[in-house]
């Protein structure tokens, strides 16, 4: 059974940094894609990186181009979060799915596991 934790969420002022942790277990030997996801207040939920588990292709939509970094280590994924903005708060999922095709993509519907989130809060 797949399992995942997401940790360092929080407050930051505009401009600052944060980086978020997803601790996985449980995978397989298929290929998986792991994926950020974030769903701000009164807003449904959209993708922002993901990340191949065994080639480390990456994947980034164009709100956080250049500001956040997404990478692995071993069984864990980070979200470095730089230059934030009050329109990146939002509760912050981590998620799972098997990689379909060349590179990971951020739509929910190849996602089948998800961490319970994280909050992440921009504000002066």
């Amino acid at each position: 059974q797949m399992q995942l934790v997401e940790s360092g969420g929080g407050t930051v002022q505009p401009g600052g940094s944060l980086r978020l942790s997803c601790a996985a277990s449980g995978f397989t030997d298929d290929d998986w894609a792991i994926g950020w996801f974030r769903q701000a207040p009164g807003k449904g939920r959209e993708g922002v990186s993901c990340i191949g588990k065994y080639d480390g292709r990456t994947t980034y939509e164009d709100s956080v181009k250049g500001r956040f970094t997404i990478s692995r280590s071993k069984n864990t994924v980070y979200l470095q979060m730089t230059s934030l903005r009050p329109e990146d708060t939002a509760v912050y999922y981590c998620a799972t799915g098997l990689l379909l095709g060349i590179k990971c993509r951020t739509t929910e519907r190849y996602y089948r596991y998800w961490g319970q989130g994280t909050q992440v809060t921009v504000s002066s």
